[in-house]
């Protein structure tokens, strides 16, 4: 194993920790202190969202020269804001640079197609696996709430040949377009969904206003809500196979070191909670987006101390059947 890796402290709940009747527990963290293996000359900015192509490969949006003390600029930024990443965190290449002003949201199809988002901009942009620009939808710095603007679109899922935009810093709504970019229906009654994802049965609406994830039917019926009891705002949202969703939340002013990582069961039962902060001696860590990989590797953005780190997910007491 290359360099350290630590657990990191995780809290087990009193529902965990008595007898399960069999079922198995939820992972520990495990954190890859070794990773990533960056040169010098490639240094995050405001690291703002993650994901991963079907090659291991790690997209990585950053606001390039910018820091979360910065606020929102006007300017494009001259600097390469994606940075693509091999499993054992080498960069692998980077673009995007005179492309973005304010990047917020990034996410990878079923076909290696890289989708991003500037809410500055009120654009959804894709992007060929290279970064060649292949489409832009919505008007460049027009904020609106028909069927061909945005107005604060923060991140972007994939459900049954369709794109979902979460379209929550200002509109409160998900949009829902084909794969061309081609308005299809949206999604009302949200308030400020930041984090979307789906798992071919459902999709997941981190809704930071209600304190909850959202739950719908890929046709868009609500279906349940994951956290409702809980005081967190949740910024990021993602499904861990079949058997857990990971949801990471932001400080947003909360007397707490840094971002908190809550893994549920698909019924909404909690199992586990860890401390996400990246660097403890701050209390600046903001869990700003999160993937992950076929391995089952966990990679999180953390916009408040400018790192990206990379988790493993251990289940104590079993055993892998291969």
């Amino acid at each position: 194993m290359r360099g350290l890796t630590i657990i990191a402290s995780a809290l087990v709940l009193a529902a965990c920790s008595g007898g399960r009747g069999g079922r198995e527990e939820a992972p520990d963290v495990v954190i890859d202190e070794s990773w990533p293996d960056l040169p010098d000359s490639a240094v995050f900015g405001e690291p703002m969202a993650v994901d991963v192509d079907s090659h291991g490969h790690i997209f990585i949006l950053h606001r390039a020269g910018h820091d979360d003390t910065d606020g929102e600029g006007s300017e494009m930024i001259s600097e390469p804001t994606v940075f693509m990443l091999a499993a054992n965190g080498k960069l692998l290449g980077k673009w995007g640079a005179d492309t973005f002003v304010d990047p917020h949201g990034l996410s990878v199809d079923g076909d290696d197609k890289v989708w991003i988002t500037d809410t500055a901009r009120q654009q959804v942009f894709r992007f060929s696996h290279e970064g060649t620009e292949e489409l832009v939808l919505g008007e460049r710095g027009v904020a609106g709430d028909d069927q061909s603007h945005f107005a604060g679109p923060a991140d972007i899922a994939f459900s049954q040949g369709r794109v979902l935009v979460a379209d929550g810093l200002s509109n409160n709504r998900i949009v829902v377009l084909d794969g061309d970019g081609n308005f299809l229906d949206q999604w009302v009654g949200l308030t400020r969904p930041r984090g979307i994802a789906a798992d071919g049965e459902r999709v997941y609406v981190a809704d930071s206003g209600s304190s909850a994830v959202l739950v719908f039917s890929p046709a868009g019926e609500r279906e349940d809500e994951i956290g409702a009891d809980r005081s967190g705002r949740p910024y990021a949202v993602k499904p861990i196979g079949s058997s857990y969703v990971l949801v990471m939340e932001g400080r947003d002013g909360q007397d707490r070191p840094g971002a908190i990582g809550r893994i549920y069961r698909p019924d909404g039962e909690l199992e586990r909670v860890f401390d996400a902060g990246v660097d403890h001696r701050t209390a600046n860590s903001i869990g700003q987006d999160v993937a992950v990989g076929r391995d089952g590797s966990v990679y999180l953005v953390d916009s408040g101390t400018g790192r990206v780190v990379k988790f493993e997910l251990a289940v104590a007491g079993v055993e892998d059947e291969d």
